[in-house]
């Protein structure tokens, strides 16, 4: 019975580990993955409660940008 117990809080606490990223961006880091990623102009980086937001230009076009805790980068209209 210990060693279920055991996997379990192990099962847990990797589960908990993963959704905590292991190092947070620094808004300059940020700026330097968007400008790899072929974003200009980037402007107007904000912490919001959907993520870390921004405004930039993709192609000659604005977007708005999210990025989340894992860093991941999504276009919203």
């Amino acid at each position: 019975m210990h060693k279920r117990r055991l996997s379990h809080l192990i099962l847990a606490l990797t589960i908990a580990g993963a959704a905590v990223p292991a190092h947070a961006l620094t808004q300059d880091e940020l700026v330097a993955k968007l400008r790899a990623a072929g974003y200009a102009e980037i402007s107007e980086v904000k912490s919001t409660a959907e993520g870390t937001t921004a405004k930039a230009m993709k192609n000659g076009k604005p977007v708005r940008l999210v990025i989340d805790s894992s860093g991941q980068v999504k276009e919203r209209d």
